[in-house]
């Protein structure tokens, strides 16, 4: 089998006409390179009206006369949301899902040796009678032939396709579907990254499934994700008609009453929610930028899981979740609404086909087949959960909820659990939500719309962000009973009118829309061993607090214990919440910035320090004239047997608690094997850029840099409200994806560069109002194919 990217050469037009199925048209259109979103986008404040279209995709399409009696076939990896294929005017195929692949035989149809015209009439409206639509839906879905295209051509006694389960004891079956194949053989190798075979065994073509054992395998695991590959050869004699390989891993996966395990070993679930969406692309991001986010959901934000909310994602991301050790629950698409008889149907086909395309990645441990928070529908969900398990025995089924004691037809039960407003449990309890407490359960979204947070809100508002996700973690890890949770969501995203905040944005995001870091952020990375972590909540600028009163002060840091130093001098050290204890790395909570600090430089006895320190955060959190009873008995205390004096409790408020009126305080905080962070009012800025690569690769399709730009300080501190806007200016062999002027929000933004399809070099300049340019220069390479 050979596969040939298809992803040059298209032409665009946002409204499809009949004349997209003659040649002539192609004169007219827009040259395209998928992917590509039917519409570049602002990043926020527009309609979703804008990208709903029917519109059409053409290009020519050369079938060599030695293609002739082969299979060849094309497929699209996504395509949104409604598709109708054509070749040479006569409608081929249709497909009624944007987010799983279909393959269009072109056998019969091509003219060999000769131009073909390929055209694609995409429809991308939300008023189509397929999953997810038929309501509101509270995430934009967008439109394009916006994954990859390939043709296929080979033998027409040839492999369809293949499952591999692959078993942490090194077993290992083979499904192997194949097309006019008998009387011929079939030979299955196991190889190791290196190429080298491992087990092999033969049957005949009709068997249609070999068994192995291969010796001394490492187990797909989160630490060590192994992966192996199988490659089959359909064989008449010795002669090989056709081959096919897939990557996989050995490994086993469970749910039982207490909990999720892997490989035989219990896991717990911490995980995010992830939408497929991007600034200005909509879901047209090409493979790099796949995979950088599961690169961040596992490095940057140490999760173990992801689920894919709420449909199929790009076969890119889910390979790198593999190659990660990434946990990858995915679902079929939909969100609420059930249709009619007509849209069931095709919600079983998309889960027929989800399984089918994506049943030998050895990250997916669990299928989601039940619309996401619809009403209980036993005769449609035993459908769905019997196409999944007649597909793949190997893995259990879910279906995310929103209600408690639901029909239960899945292996897990899956709920999305928002009981936590701040003041209460983090969760509820396994036995309050499922109906069969000896089945798997796990918290399918927390948080999210219960506590919506920018990056420029306020730093209290910032700060309960964090500490709520935090809370939930914690709840979830002190149950036995509960898998794991996975929260809403890893980055803020799209979303339609009805929802959001009036902007067209859903600021549920522990990152910012580009991939940038909120303060919840370090609440998931510092649960990690994977790189050190010390986040301060504060900036310990007085006037950000009422009355200047810093009030609670979190560190979110995987370091045993902080200092804290102010002016140099050590204030404290200070450990982990008690209030916490289930998480690896709890939170570090103080409102104590006075530390020994009256004991050192006042000379006050420890017990008077403590009356003082008392006294003094009651006035700074209630006020002189609202302090509590206790605080007014222990200031006249010091009054009566230690003559202080009013003068004498000005003097160490405006020194200790507010410094009002006094020169600024460097505060210092240090914890073993991490950046010390040093916070005082900032005197400079600058721009912190960090392309995801400077080196682009332009070859089955256009590649692209991801670039994330933060204002900081002398001291490397976010500045959370600066709000400057960022000039752009790209030179050379790349381009850039959006506005050449962007703002800084919450003090982040960022910004895309493509390639154009030709090998260089290129720069990109980056400038603010402040702050010194930074220039990134890309080297541009060109795979010819």
């Amino acid at each position: 089998m050979t596969r040939i990217p298809l992803n040059d050469g298209w032409g665009f037009t946002p409204e499809f006409t009949p004349a997209l199925l003659d040649p002539a048209c192609l004169e007219g259109l827009e040259p395209v390179r998928l992917p590509h979103t039917v519409k570049l986008l602002p990043a926020n404040q527009f309609s979703q009206q804008d990208y709903q279209m029917v519109s059409g995709y053409a290009r020519v399409l050369r079938a060599p006369a030695e293609w002739q009696g082969k299979y060849v076939a094309v497929t699209f990896d996504g395509a949104a949301h409604y598709a109708k294929v054509y070749l040479n005017g006569e409608l081929l195929a249709e497909h009624n899902t944007g987010y799983t692949a279909f393959t269009v035989d072109l056998s019969e149809t091509l003219r060999w040796g000769k131009d073909n015209l390929l055209t694609v009439e995409l429809d991308s409206r939300t008023t189509l009678d397929t999953p997810p639509f038929g309501r509101v839906v509270d995430y934009m879905t967008f439109g394009g032939l916006y994954r990859e295209a390939w043709l296929e051509v080979s033998d027409r006694r040839r492999i369809s396709d293949l499952f591999v389960q692959g078993d942490m004891d090194g077993s290992l079956r083979c499904e192997i579907s194949t097309e006019q194949a008998s009387g011929l053989a079939l030979l299955g190798q196991v190889l190791d990254g290196a190429g080298e075979v491992l087990a092999e065994a033969r049957i005949g073509a009709e068997q249609g499934a070999l068994t192995l054992r291969v010796p001394d395998i490492r187990p797909w695991s989160l630490e060590d994700p192994a992966l192996y590959f199988f490659r089959a050869a359909l064989l008449a004699g010795e002669d090989t008609v056709d081959e096919r390989t897939v990557r996989f891993g050995f490994r086993r996966v469970e749910f039982r009453a207490e909990g999720f395990f892997l490989n035989g070993e219990q896991v717990k679930l911490r995980g995010l929610n992830r939408h497929q969406s991007y600034p200005y692309l909509g879901y047209a991001a090409p493979a790099r930028a796949q995979r950088l986010d599961a690169d961040i959901l596992k490095n940057e934000l140490g999760c173990n899981a992801v689920r894919t909310s709420h449909y199929p994602q790009s076969q890119h991301f889910i390979d790198r979740c593999d190659e990660l050790g990434l946990l990858v629950f995915t679902e079929m698409p939909g969100w609420q609404h059930i249709g009619g008889e007509a849209w069931k149907r095709q919600a079983v086909e998309n889960v027929r086909e989800m399984v089918m395309q994506y049943r030998n990645h050895p990250a997916i441990f669990l299928w989601g087949v039940r619309i996401n928070e619809s009403p209980d529908d036993d005769e449609f969900y035993r459908e769905t959960n019997r196409v999944a398990h007649a597909l793949d025995p190997t893995r259990p089924t879910s279906g995310v909820r929103c209600i408690k004691k639901s029909s239960l037809l899945e292996d897990v039960y899956a709920y999305n659990d928002f009981i936590h407003s701040g003041n209460n449990r983090g969760c509820d309890p396994k036995a309050s939500v499922t109906p069969d407490r000896s089945k798997g359960y796990l918290v399918s979204e927390y948080n999210g719309h219960m506590f919506p947070t920018k990056a420029g809100d306020d730093e209290a508002h910032r700060l309960e962000h964090a500490l709520r996700h935090a809370r939930v973690l914690n709840d979830v890890a002190a149950q036995g009973d509960i898998a794991g949770g996975f929260g809403w969501c890893m980055f803020d995203y799209n979303t339609t009118r009805d929802f959001g905040s009036g902007d067209r944005i859903c600021y549920h995001g522990v990152l910012d829309q580009f991939r940038n870091p909120k303060l919840a952020a370090a609440v998931y990375a510092s649960q990690s061993e994977a790189q050190p972590v010390l986040a301060v909540s504060s900036t310990m600028d007085i006037g950000e607090h009422p009355a200047c009163f810093l009030g609670k002060i979190a560190v979110f840091t995987n370091a045993p214990a902080v200092r804290l130093y102010k002016n140099d001098e050590l204030v404290g050290t200070y450990g982990p919440s008690k209030d916490y204890a289930a998480l690896a790395h709890p939170p570090i909570l103080t409102e104590d910035t006075i530390g020994g600090l009256l004991e050192q430089k006042e000379g006050y006895a420890p017990k008077t320090a403590r009356d003082v320190k008392a006294v003094l955060r009651a006035i700074a959190q209630y006020g002189q004239a609202g302090m509590p009873l206790r605080a007014m008995l222990k200031a006249a205390k010091l009054m009566v047997l230690h003559g202080f004096t009013f003068e004498e409790g000005l003097r160490l408020y405006n020194t200790y608690m507010a410094s009002w009126g006094g020169e600024s305080v460097t505060w210092r905080f240090e914890g073993e094997g991490c950046q010390p962070v040093t916070l005082t009012p900032a005197e400079q800025l600058r721009l912190e850029v960090k392309p995801d690569t400077l080196t682009l690769t332009d070859g089955p399709t256009w590649d692209m840099a991801t670039i994330r730009i933060r204002a900081l300080d002398e001291h490397g501190n976010l500045l959370p409200y600066c709000a400057r806007a960022v000039s752009l200016e790209a030179e050379g062999d790349i381009e850039l994806i959006g506005p050449g002027s962007v703002p800084l929000s919450g003090g982040m933004t960022g910004t895309y560069v493509r390639t154009l399809g030709r090998a260089g070099a290129g720069s990109l300049t980056i400038t603010a109002d402040g702050a010194e340019p930074v220039v990134l220069h890309f080297t541009v390479g060109k795979v010819d194919l």
